[in-house]
């Protein structure tokens, strides 16, 4: 008798870590395809209508900012903010020109006292970048990714293209996962992008971490029938 009740603790400790392992993988993807589908519903009693709403604004090189800087022209400035704009650490000029935007609306009298931060992040991979040390520059920039949305949790990620966006964009949905934050992802599919989408895109669009997910032109609607077609912003 003590024999058999010793075998039988012995299986059930053996088999406890899979067991765990089996419970914790269930309850993961359970809440995967929670986000999944509440994804894109409206936030409903979560968010006040007049409540503002941190915001990151992931800026990129040439056209890309163009296009956000006229995005952000017919934005709600009193909505969205503080508004955090971020660019790669090896971009200036996006910066520059983030900043020349929020100095003229800090004279209008309907913005007025409305926040704005400007900080740069690693790229994963630089143009002309061996993919054999892109390996260890992906993991810096995911790990100061995960830095800045544990530091500044935004409740909105607005991005349009960039490469610099997916870190950010992965770590708030994983953060939609576990509970900790619920960032809503805005992702504006650019303009040059006429027949098919972008790389950023189509990740954002297959894997589903994108809430809303616009486009510029019809033929690209038609193709990718989840996402919103909203005319040529520029």
């Amino acid at each position: 008798m003590e024999k058999n009740s010793s075998f039988c603790f012995s299986n059930i400790s053996s088999n406890l870590p899979i067991t765990c392992l089996i419970t914790f993988i269930t309850i993961f993807l359970h809440r995967v395809l929670n986000v999944i589908y509440r994804t894109g519903k409206p936030l409903g009693k979560r968010v006040s209508p007049q409540r503002p709403l941190s915001t990151f604004i992931v800026l990129g090189s040439g056209g890309h900012t163009a296009e956000m800087i006229n995005l952000l022209l017919v934005l709600r400035k009193e909505r969205f903010t503080p508004r955090f704009y971020i660019a790669a650490a090896t971009d200036n000029m996006s910066l520059q020109k983030a900043r020349v935007l929020e100095n003229s609306l800090a004279d209008s009298s309907e913005t007025k006292g409305l926040s704005a931060e400007f900080m740069q992040i690693y790229r994963s991979r630089e143009v002309g970048q061996s993919y054999v040390t892109s390996v260890w520059t992906t993991l810096v920039a995911m790990a100061h990714a995960l830095w800045l949305m544990i530091k500044i949790r935004p409740q909105v990620v607005l991005c349009n293209g960039p490469g610099t966006c997916i870190p950010l964009c992965v770590i708030a949905f994983f953060f939609k996962v576990v509970g900790i934050r619920w960032s809503s992802i805005f992702y504006v599919e650019s303009i040059a992008r006429v027949k098919r989408l972008s790389l950023s895109g189509l990740l954002l669009y297959k894997l589903r971490i994108a809430d809303q997910f616009f486009v510029q032109w019809p033929q690209l609607q038609r193709k990718y029938p989840r996402a919103h077609y909203v005319g040529c912003l520029m």
